[in-house]
């Protein structure tokens, strides 16, 4: 076993999921960087020792990232760059427009700097398909690390380590030491983990209630139709088993009636639909409880992402914004998914001398 200790930043940590993983997996976390100031609590409060700095990567000097890392450590540079500039919901956007085309490029660029021995990079599938990506693999190649070839072995679903969800994303592993790639599914085909299996224990609460021992464990309200709406659907059904008269404007005109995955509920038996930044509205995905008249809670969807259910994110006596936590959830890296990359960073270094 190598004896070299790894030690990983995580840029665009969010609230901490990716470094929350990595931890579990044995890998010391010293530092997150983010330019959401609202992720400081929960990322500091959860992670150990890990310290968050509100830093916008464009400003951020490869030098101050070395400076971070012990000396002799296997450096470690993982990060999510924010990926909605890349996916498939967001298809026929002007995205050369987009700032965050620039956010893998400074990451390319803290690689070139920083010379860590790992990398990991996690992001939608579709960026595969961006010259922004084939440039972030020359940099990769030009600095002499091993990574994997085949784009499709590039592609996981998270169902596949554990998470309760299908949320398929991008998982480019890379080292300087030597072939690298993601270890074996812990949860393959008919072992995913299921809604039930993670939800169902919760206590139950209705439409804009709370549970007393848990602030987070909490649902935004419904209107009165929209709450008719709920009341009439059905686990793995749509909106197209509803009376007339709840339809929505939308479900009437041609271009919505290919939209049956919103206004819906989740099944008991299956893995929750990809966990989205407003996975707490009912009206916007297939994110209605199963069985309760109510869309998720703020803590279902955190445990949807696998985080622990004792992961603070609001800081006692502040506020609970369904906007801001739904964004900090949504936008996370599954705690589990950073686990897997974890586990896979260390199955490497065991087998690669530095």
């Amino acid at each position: 076993m190598n004896q070299r200790r790894p030690v990983a930043i995580d840029l665009f940590c969010g609230a901490g999921g990716l470094t929350r993983g990595l931890l579990d997996a044995g890998i010391s976390v010293v530092a997150g960087y983010d330019v959401d100031d609202a992720c400081r609590y929960a990322y500091e409060k959860n992670n150990a020792l890990a310290v968050f700095h509100k830093k916008d990567v464009v400003n951020v000097k490869g030098t101050e990232l070395r400076r971070l890392y012990p000396k002799n450590s296997i450096r470690v540079l993982v990060g999510c760059a924010p990926c909605v500039t890349f996916s498939r919901y967001t298809q026929g956007m002007d995205r050369k427009r987009d700032s965050k085309w620039r956010l893998l490029r400074e990451f390319a660029r803290l690689i070139r700097t920083v010379r860590p021995h790992i990398v990991s990079m996690e992001n939608v599938p579709e960026l595969q398909n961006h010259s922004v990506f084939a440039d972030f693999l020359g940099t990769l190649e030009d600095e002499g690390f091993a990574f994997p070839t085949d784009p499709a072995q590039r592609v996981v679903n998270c169902s596949e380590y554990g998470v309760a969800q299908h949320r398929r994303r991008l998982v480019l592993l890379a080292s300087r030491l030597g072939p690298i790639e993601m270890v074996d599914s812990t949860h393959p085909g008919r072992r995913n983990r299921t809604v039930l299996d993670v939800l169902g224990s919760l206590p139950s609460i209705a439409a804009g209630g709370q549970h007393n021992s848990d602030p987070m464990h909490r649902a935004s309200s419904l209107s009165d139709l929209n709450l008719r709406r709920v009341r009439c659907s059905r686990p793995g059904r749509t909106w197209r088993d509803w009376p007339n008269e709840l339809l929505a404007d939308c479900h009437t005109v041609e271009t919505g009636k290919t939209y049956s995955g919103v206004y819906a509920r989740m099944e008991w038996h299956k893995p929750s639909p990809t966990i989205t930044t407003q996975f707490y509205g009912f009206g916007n995905g297939r994110f209605g409880h199963p069985e309760q008249n109510r869309a998720l809670s703020l803590r279902e969807g955190a445990i949807l992402q696998s985080f622990p259910r004792w992961y603070a994110f609001v800081e006692p006596g502040s506020p609970y914004s369904f906007k801001r936590i739904g964004r900090m959830i949504g936008n996370a890296v599954p705690v589990r998914l950073g686990k897997a990359i974890g586990r896979s960073i260390m199955a490497h270094l065991a087998q690669h001398a530095a």
